[in-house]
């Protein structure tokens, strides 16, 4: 308690590790709740889950807290499955999907990720897991890092077909992005512009939290 209190004076570290992937990753004390944070950016809680609510709010909470099933692709500590589980009353099944199974260990023993009971952890690839899987989903978050690097197989046409692919009628993406530079601006502009299929909606809520933008897909039907 006392840590918590101080930590709205000054940031307090309380673990710190190295992961393979992820390289530093860091539990702390921050303006009286935990956050997950890797070497240069916030990993979960925190601002990030400010970020991801705020694209969940855009949707609205009680058309999600109605839907069966969600994907969520990049776990970290598991802010965005907390908002869905506390905020929005979630019940449906949701299913988490990350490659470090390190960050998951930390996620259980400091965020109790693994006492969520509609929760199933995959420690899979993101790329290879959307290839298998055979489920359909209501929302897809799509919010993967490794430090503040963005895979670029995110940005490719054929992983976006196969994630809308995967939405039921009616569903959502929300699509976290970070954008650190000119290149990422347009790689983002081009993303939305080439992304020209009929049958869904695709936009983009810009400078969250100054350097994220996230990028929403409705399906229309």
């Amino acid at each position: 308690m006392l840590r918590k209190l101080l930590s709205y004076i000054i940031p307090i570290k309380i673990y710190k590790t190295k992961s393979t992937l992820s390289k530093t990753i860091e539990v702390t004390w921050a303006n009286g709740e935990l956050v997950l944070d890797s070497e240069n950016t916030n990993y979960s809680y925190g601002s990030l889950q400010r970020i991801l609510r705020k694209g969940l709010k855009h949707f609205g909470f009680e058309r999600i807290a109605k839907m069966e099933h969600a994907l969520v692709l990049g776990v970290a500590g598991g802010s965005v499955i907390k908002t869905l589980v506390d905020e929005i009353h979630f019940k449906g099944q949701i299913t988490g999907v990350d490659i470090d199974a390190d960050i998951i260990k930390i996620a259980n023993e400091y965020f109790k990720l693994n006492e969520i009971e509609n929760l199933n952890i995959v420690i899979d690839d993101a790329f290879e897991f959307v290839l298998k899987t055979k489920d359909r989903y209501d929302l897809i978050v799509i919010d993967i890092f490794q430090d503040t690097t963005m895979p670029n197989f995110l940005f490719e046409k054929f992983f976006i077909n196969r994630i809308c692919f995967l939405l039921k009628n009616k569903g959502v993406v929300l699509f976290n992005t970070m954008c650190l530079t000119a290149g990422d601006n347009f790689r983002n502009q081009n993303f939305i512009k080439d992304f020209n299929d009929i049958n869904f909606n695709i936009q983009s809520i810009p400078r969250i939290e100054l350097h994220n933008e996230l990028i929403i897909i409705e399906k229309l039907n």
